[in-house]
């Protein structure tokens, strides 16, 4: 297993965004290490996914300071996300059902040989990263349409991690999912967290969180409102914190 580094690879610092008059976020604060799972909890409306958006630069703050390695950076768009290391998985997938598993993997970024598709290159690089990350798929020339939700999400996944990224951003990831689904996909999270990768998961599960997280941050009404180091944190104190019947818990911090 990866060791956590001590020092945040991403940091938020004063995070604000606002959407004409509406406050959506207001002064966020966020950290994220290199091989860990940070839990982002909260009640509908609490700002989760505009944060992730911030974060992946769909949606630029408006005020506050973003950190990557320490530094100082500006993610104004998706391109500058991705740039940095940081990749993302929303709710929606955003897959082509049309299309089979080799090419929504390589979708925008085919590999081309002689002005051709290089088909046989994109299956074998799909083949290989589908193996590292211990991921079964039926036919990697099926629609995506025909595969299971679960099997739909791994792709989303895989898709997001051709450019080796450093940070993984994941909406909800099982919120569709059977048991068995979960599994793999947790399974999944688990081994990129091994390798190093620092993961922010949004989740309304907390029998995921409580078995995978190492962190959560508690998000209510665009603000902050608890941090927990959730392998000492009792499920009572982090769902009080998300309902508000305890508000500005104190930043707690994994040792």
């Amino acid at each position: 297993m990866v060791r956590v580094s001590p020092s945040p690879l991403l940091a938020l610092h004063g995070v604000c965004k606002r959407f004409g008059v509406v406050q959506v976020l207001s002064d966020i604060d966020l950290e994220v290490r290199a091989g860990e799972v940070v839990a982002l909890l909260g009640d509908n409306g609490a700002g989760k996914s505009t944060l992730v958006k911030v974060i992946s630069g769909v949606a630029p703050a408006d005020t506050g300071v973003i950190e990557w390695d320490g530094r100082a950076v500006h993610i104004r768009r998706p391109h500058d996300a991705r740039a940095l290391g940081i990749a993302t998985v929303y709710q929606d997938l955003a897959l082509c059902g049309n299309l089979d598993v080799v090419g929504n993997l390589f979708l925008g970024r085919e590999i081309r040989r002689f002005g051709f598709l290089d088909e046989v290159e994109m299956e074998r690089r799909s083949r290989d990263l589908l193996k590292r990350l211990a991921i079964g798929v039926p036919d990697l020339r099926a629609p995506v349409v025909s595969l299971s939700s679960g099997q739909r999400q791994t792709v989303a996944i895989a898709r997001s991690l051709l450019g080796d990224p450093r940070v993984l951003l994941l909406d909800e990831p099982t919120a569709s999912l059977g048991f068995e689904q979960t599994s793999e996909v947790l399974d999944i999270v688990d081994h990129l967290r091994d390798r190093g990768v620092g993961v922010l998961l949004i989740s309304h599960n907390m029998g995921d969180v409580k078995a995978l997280a190492d962190r959560a941050a508690v998000l209510r009404l665009g603000r902050n409102n608890g941090f927990f180091n959730v392998g000492t944190a009792s499920q009572e104190e982090i769902i009080s914190s998300i309902t508000g019947a305890t508000e500005n818990v104190p930043r707690r911090t994994a040792p």
